[in-house]
């Protein structure tokens, strides 16, 4: 009885020796940095892989080759549709003259770096991750030019 009792002490000692000694491992202050390769391959990795239509949408499918920069109405038909067309959690509606004259009193600029970066419920780039700078603002100056 007391030899057993020893071995499950000895095996608890063991385990907490050893649940120390890996408790440090890897725990570095120091923030990783990427590359911008690498910071390319993740938000490929973790893109979403479809998008939501609404019944009676038609969506345009992307077909893209590689490198070759998108129309601002294939991102918008592909990544923008599903919020600017029905107004979720407040984005502005395509053709609602009103609600991006709002936006746009803050200028061009703002509103570029707002559907870049995300304001509010919209993430950045509107969800497309793969789309580049210039093809989000594409986007917006697509949704701009039907919002007259």
């Amino acid at each position: 009885m007391n030899t057993a009792k020893n071995s499950r002490v000895k095996s608890f000692a063991i385990i907490a020796a050893v649940s120390t000694l890996l408790w440090g491992c890897g725990a570095d202050d120091k923030k990783v940095q990427l590359t911008a390769q690498q910071e390319k391959q993740v938000a490929e990795r973790i893109a979403p892989v479809g998008h939501v239509a609404m019944a009676g949408q038609v969506v345009a499918a992307a077909t893209t080759s590689a490198g070759a920069a998108r129309s601002g109405s294939d991102i918008y038909s592909t990544n923008c549709v599903a919020c600017h067309s029905s107004g979720v959690a407040g984005a502005p509606k395509l053709g609602d003259v009103a609600a991006w004259a709002l936006r746009l009193e803050q200028g061009l600029e703002t509103v570029y770096a707002n559907a870049i970066n995300g304001i509010r419920a919209m993430p950045a780039r509107g969800t497309c991750m793969s789309c580049s700078d210039d093809e989000v603002k594409a986007a917006i100056d697509h949704i701009l030019d039907n919002s007259k």
